[in-house]
């Protein structure tokens, strides 16, 4: 190989290092992002989120949200990940003032092969536009881009959070929030309202509510949103039967933050004949509720047409695959004594989390890894104990077969270790981790060769 192909070839590696992120909650693990509109587009999941940076002096507000662009993110499975790259930033759209820092939650949709991005954010025209949040949008041949921003906003329409729902009559609506949640038709060329601007009041009236995500299903127009009844939001919605209203309220999607975020916000897609549920949590900074990031979960009907609540989890959806790595803090279940998660690094929490086992019989369960077809004969695992270990790797339950068993020599620094897998596997399979003999041991990863 010359030198030149060499160089082409690490390149290419590193490309799809960098660009490819893995699966689990968060399912973006390398930024924050929060407020998750995603989207099928050509048989692949996009996800346009925001984009949440640390504000620091001259730079934003400190203590305080901080976007300045958005990136858009696909996958054909939901369990691979790819960055795009930023396709919008405050200061290359003509008529955001460039300092704003307030790239808020967006949406985007397809119509005549066309994909318009709505975003909302502060003008600098403050005499044209007013003060406070308008919306924009720019417009591109492909879901990943590269997106033109329109030169004004769209006349009309003061606010934040913007949806567009189109109807199988083929009109679309624009709705978004300003202490209220509103909606207005659009016109066919996606730039401008085509009605009057209509408050969408039969919603809660005490609280803040806001992120309005409306979608159609067997007749029944879902108009779903963020509400604090309390402290904190938490995800509703009622039904209808026209794109405007009116609604009635049915209740809960998903319930408070359990890790204490004040926000949340959320799009709600079918993909291959089921539905997810996109939301966000501060999972990556748990002291500071403005650096937040995204997740997914299952979401389900009941056959009256209600929806089940979402409980969310940290496994997430997709199915990981044996040979990759399985990062097993983010698992199913574990064992209620014995087994903790805590960050690698508190400074830097974007290197993750690690599994802590304490006692013997301390488990965790990691579900659906696909082992495929071919003959897998080693286990690798990412490991660290001071005082050594023996680790089980078993399917189907805690007491399943036993298909690999690790031997952890003492080791005051993260170690890789091998083992023979024991039991040949096929298919898909739900893996338990067991700790066998000892104590005080941590594990990052484990995966299959």
């Amino acid at each position: 190989m010359t030198r030149l192909k060499r160089i082409f070839f690490v390149c290419v590696i590193f490309y799809f290092t960098a660009n490819t992120l893995l699966a689990q909650n968060p399912f973006i693990r390398d930024q924050f992002t929060a407020d998750p509109t995603a989207r099928v587009f050509n048989n692949k999941v996009y996800v346009f989120p925001s984009h949440d940076i640390l504000a620091q002096e001259g730079k934003g507000r400190v203590g305080w949200f901080c976007m300045e662009d958005y990136h858009v993110f696909s996958s054909e499975n939901l369990a691979d990940w790819t960055d795009h790259g930023v396709i919008v930033t405050q200061n290359k759209v003509p008529w955001v003032r460039p300092d704003s820092y307030s790239m808020w939650a967006p949406d985007c949709i397809e119509r005549n092969g066309k994909y318009y991005f709505y975003f909302p954010t502060a003008a600098k025209d403050t005499v044209t536009y007013g003060r406070g949040f308008t919306i924009g949008v720019a417009v591109a041949d492909k879901p990943e881009g590269p997106y033109i921003p329109q030169e004004t906003p769209i006349k009309g329409v003061r606010g934040i959070d913007p949806n567009v729902f189109i109807d199988k009559d083929g009109q679309a609506y624009l709705y978004w929030s300003a202490g209220n949640i509103y909606g207005a038709k659009l016109k066919a060329n996606m730039l401008e309202l085509d009605s009057e601007v209509k408050t969408l009041g039969e919603l809660p009236t005490k609280g803040l509510k806001e992120g309005p995500f409306v979608f159609e299903r067997n007749g029944i127009y879902y108009m779903t949103y963020p509400h604090v009844e309390n402290k904190i939001e938490r995800l509703e919605y009622a039904i209808g039967t026209n794109p405007l209203g009116p609604f009635k309220i049915v209740g809960a999607i998903m319930d408070e933050s359990p890790t204490g975020c004040w926000t949340n916000h959320h799009s709600i897609i079918e993909f291959k004949k089921q539905w997810y549920l996109f939301y966000h949590h501060n999972d990556y900074s748990p002291k500071f509720d403005k650096a937040r990031s995204i997740s997914l979960d299952s979401l389900s009907f009941n056959a009256d047409g209600t929806i089940q609540k979402v409980i969310p989890t940290l496994r997430g959806v997709g199915v990981t695959a044996a040979n990759k790595q399985i990062q097993i803090d983010r698992y199913t279940q574990l064992s209620e004594q014995g087994t903790s998660i805590a960050f690698h690094d508190t400074v830097n929490t974007f290197k993750g989390w690690k599994t802590l086992f304490a006692a013997a019989g301390a488990w965790i369960q990691y579900n659906s890894v696909d082992f495929g077809k071919k003959t897998l004969k080693t286990i690798t695992a990412n490991v660290l104990s001071t005082n050594g270990a023996v680790l089980q790797v078993r399917t189907d339950a805690v007491d399943g077969p036993v298909i690999a068993e690790i031997k952890i020599p003492p080791t005051k620094e993260w170690t890789i270790v091998n083992a023979p897998v024991l039991k040949f596997q096929t298919g898909v399979k739900n893996l338990f981790v067991v700790l066998k003999e000892h104590g005080l041991f941590e594990i990052d990863w484990v995966r299959f060769q």
